[in-house]
């Protein structure tokens, strides 16, 4: 399960490449697949260890940015992790019969996005509440919710790990992972969704997108220009976005983790953009407008907003963006209660997105319970990696 100590997204991020198939023969030589029984010889065995750091070297600095690729594909960071791994125990099969007719990359890309499209039929789209139907006529609606609805996930930019060396692989990695857009995605078919992340996130030329994806030249621009239309449907206008290293908009995030640690919900409304919409999965019922946002918050989620101190908002980074982790108290324990990711605009907060599930809290390297002095101020806990400046 996600966050616990066997299966945490963190600890699979760091996990090196996996080069399955191979066996330990009685003498603690490593076998590969196709032995009789595990034994080979002490010859064959070297070579196999070989071909194993040949191509943990070749494929192995490509692991961040397929992680992102299948993200964006899936819309899930936990089946993103799946298919990456499902990725390299494909090619490492089909390793002796690389030609190098293309790259490595070209060619981890191809079965990577083989991979996404087969789970994509298999399961569907992830969508946040807004892709399932209108927002709620008023803050007094009553809230339902669907567990049964694959929800779209946020993705934990720390499962990226260190900065790439390359700055190809820094932008392949880090490119086109915003929530919004993302969201977005979803909207179009499975192999719409590749045209357009192959052709406009990583901004590979048409030909070898034909090439990957088993078609035309024509067919891939033909297909890419129904993607963008279908996307610009979709896609909430983002064109004003404050940039992530805008002092102001640090200040304003600032702003709106202390209005719910504060419980000042007069503050939060003065944050807000006009047409601010709140959206909470599992939950389907979804607002819009700074009126509603804040008369649901202050009037129907009372354990937030009437005794300051009941949350404490610690700084994560979450699809390339700032985000929150909250913790809410408990008995005098602050536990792990959602993740929540705001959009800013120069109009101010213009999309506050609550995922609540504590389970993913894993993900984030984050703790279950923080530390913070309920009797006091957030304080900073140590063991809470600080928000990137």
């Amino acid at each position: 399960m996600p966050g616990s100590d066997h299966d945490t997204g963190a600890g699979r991020a760091r996990a090196r490449v996996p080069v399955p198939a191979a066996a330990a023969s009685a003498d603690g030589a490593v076998a590969p697949a196709g032995s009789r029984n595990g034994r080979t010889s002490r010859g064959a065995a070297g070579a196999a260890a070989t071909a194993g750091e040949d191509f943990a070297s070749l494929t192995g600095p490509f692991r961040g940015e397929l992680l992102a690729h299948c993200y964006r594909m899936l819309g899930s960071a936990e089946e993103a992790e799946d298919l990456v791994q499902e990725t390299y125990l494909r090619a490492w099969r089909s390793f002796a019969g690389f030609e190098g007719r293309s790259s490595v990359r070209t060619w981890l890309y191809r079965i990577a996005t083989n991979a996404c499209l087969t789970a994509i039929k298999r399961r569907g789209r992830r969508p946040l509440p807004s892709g399932l139907g209108g927002p709620a006529g008023g803050p007094d609606v009553p809230v339902v919710a669907s567990l049964e609805v694959p929800w779209l996930r946020p993705f934990p930019d720390v499962l990226l790990g260190a900065v790439p060396a390359d700055p190809a692989a820094e932008v392949a990695s880090r490119a086109g992972m915003r929530l919004a857009l993302v969201a977005a995605l979803q909207y179009l078919s499975a192999r719409q969704r590749a045209l357009l992340i192959l052709r406009d996130v990583l901004e590979w030329p048409a030909a070898q997108v034909a090439d990957l994806l088993g078609t035309t030249t024509t067919a891939v621009n033909s297909g890419l220009r129904r993607a963008r239309a279908r996307l610009a449907r979709a896609l909430p206008a983002e064109d004003k976005l404050a940039e992530p290293a805008d002092p102001g908009r640090r200040a304003l995030l600032d702003r709106f983790a202390a209005a719910f640690e504060s419980a000042d919900a007069g503050a939060l409304a003065q944050l807000l953009a006009e047409d601010v919409a709140l959206e909470m999965p599992p939950v389907l019922t979804w607002f819009t407008g700074r009126r509603a946002v804040v008369r649901f918050l202050a009037g129907r989620q009372p354990h937030l907003f009437t005794v300051p101190g009941q949350l404490r908002m610690v700084p994560a980074t979450a699809n390339g963006q700032p985000a929150f982790a909250a913790y809410l108290r408990d008995d005098g324990v602050y536990r792990a209660h959602a993740v929540i990711v705001p959009t800013t605009t120069p109009a101010g907060i213009a999309r506050i997105v609550i995922f609540l599930d504590p389970g993913l809290f894993g993900l984030f390297g984050l703790p279950q319970e923080h530390g913070g002095d309920v009797a006091g101020p957030a304080r900073h806990d140590p063991a809470v990696p600080p928000w990137p400046r």
